[in-house]
């Protein structure tokens, strides 16, 4: 990898343990050649929204906004959230609401973390194929406002994500489904979730060292875990250890480091049904292509 000289990359990502676990290296200038790292944490929803006003030159996104700024940004082949057993979930209080002969959501309100978040187009799907009657209102929240406005009753169900995957009974609340079963079990594919996403300005030489770089990252964390623990800990110091490296172990696997047919696989399969069901509009042909040396 060539070394990449000017000024510092202006990146975002989440300060969740995947994320900082993923960049800790490249955010602390122990991967060679690459560029020093401008770094703006913030959750998805947010980076979304810089996302498709055209903010920052490299971003951590939901898959599901990239129909809106693939004309700008390129896909990168690694760095991101894709896996199985991961999805997000749909969360109840009342238990009652998934017994009987079938869900019941119909006129309830449900949060979510964002409208244009991959969570939320997997939950949409999911509704299409098993709640005929659909859901009363969606709202939305950060991600950690949900558990806590469903076990408080202001919300009748909330669609979580992250480490809300093991903490949920802690809020005294129930799974009423999984979003990534039901994708894995209809389509075979592992789950989509989150995407490293660079500007195409930026051009193809610079593009590939970018990847190169994020790559080398993930690597050099698997390599030496306990290096990244003081960036995952500060960054998630409401969450306790041991949920931290059961987030990591989710949703930092051989799909981060390359997303590879399978995952490529899985993006185009998310994004073509969720045209088909007028959820996104429908991605050019060659649009999620990267750049080959």
């Amino acid at each position: 990898m060539s070394t990449i000289t000017g000024d510092p990359l202006r990146i975002a990502y989440s300060p969740c343990p995947n994320d900082t676990f993923v960049f800790d290296a490249w955010a602390h200038g122990r991967v060679p050649g690459a560029p020093a790292l401008d770094v703006t944490f913030a959750d998805i929803d947010l980076t979304n929204g810089m996302a498709e006003r055209g903010e920052l030159d490299v971003l951590k996104v939901s898959y599901a906004v990239l129909p809106w700024v693939l004309e700008e940004y390129a896909l990168l082949p690694c760095g991101g959230a894709l896996g199985r057993g991961c999805g997000p979930l749909v969360l109840v209080k009342d238990p009652s609401l998934g017994r009987g002969p079938g869900l019941d959501l119909a006129g309830r309100t449900v949060a979510v973390p964002s409208e244009r978040s991959t969570a939320y187009l997997l939950f949409r799907l999911w509704a299409a194929a098993v709640l005929p009657e659909g859901v009363g209102k969606v709202v939305v929240l950060p991600f950690h406002e949900i558990m806590p406005a469903v076990r408080d009753g202001r919300v009748d169900a909330g669609l979580v994500i992250h480490e809300a995957r093991f903490t949920y009974q802690d809020y005294g609340l129930h799974c009423l489904a999984d979003m990534g079963e039901h994708w894995e079990s209809t389509t075979g594919l592992p789950i989509p979730l989150g995407a490293i996403i660079a500007k195409r300005s930026l051009g193809a030489e610079r593009l590939r060292e970018l990847a190169a770089a994020a790559r080398t990252s993930v690597r050099m964390a698997w390599d030496d875990p306990e290096a990244s623990r003081p960036y995952v800990r500060a960054h998630a110091q409401e969450l306790d250890p041991a949920v931290a490296d059961q987030h990591i172990g989710l949703y930092v696997n051989e799909f981060t480091a390359d997303l590879g047919d399978s995952g490529y696989a899985a993006v185009r399969g998310l994004l073509t049904r969720a045209a088909a069901e007028g959820l996104v509009p429908a991605i050019a042909p060659g649009s999620l292509d990267f750049p080959r040396g």
